[in-house]
């Protein structure tokens, strides 16, 4: 089994949409107006559910949490210190909820921490070198 992609169920799909697209730089594949989208980041496939769509095709409701979603995180990362606080930066001035600011944690990494408009957590971190070069077990 290998993992294909990692999809979010969400209730505002165009306000999802811009922004995974317009901020984090996702790339869409298809027409923002159809139920389910399907993004790419770095050959990785990013889905976008709506909740309603889900909930009609499986024939059962859901819970939805609302506020932040404290459940999982997504991990991005860039290559220097200086694009950690970058891309905070961007994502916080179109619509992220700041989590915890850039901080050079005592292990070497720079990290933060941010919501999307639904309140999923994602991490923007760096070792301070290119993605090639980390170790990812470290």
């Amino acid at each position: 089994m290998r993992l294909d992609g990692y999809g979010l169920f969400v209730k505002d799909m165009p306000a999802m949409i811009r922004f995974y697209k317009d901020v984090l730089g996702f790339e869409i594949k298809e027409d923002e107006n159809t139920e389910n989208v399907y993004l790419i980041k770095d050959q990785t496939l990013f889905l976008l559910y709506g909740r309603k769509d889900f909930e009609k095709l499986t024939s059962k409701k859901y819970e939805y949490l609302t506020g932040i979603n404290a459940h999982s995180e997504m991990a991005l990362y860039v290559d220097t210190y200086e694009e950690v606080d970058i891309q905070y930066r961007h994502a916080v001035d179109n619509g992220a909820t700041s989590l915890l600011e850039p901080t050079t944690e005592p292990w070497g990494q720079r990290t933060c921490f941010i919501a999307d408009p639904e309140g999923n957590i994602i991490e923007i971190a760096s070792w301070n070198k290119p993605y090639e070069e980390k170790n990812l077990l470290n």
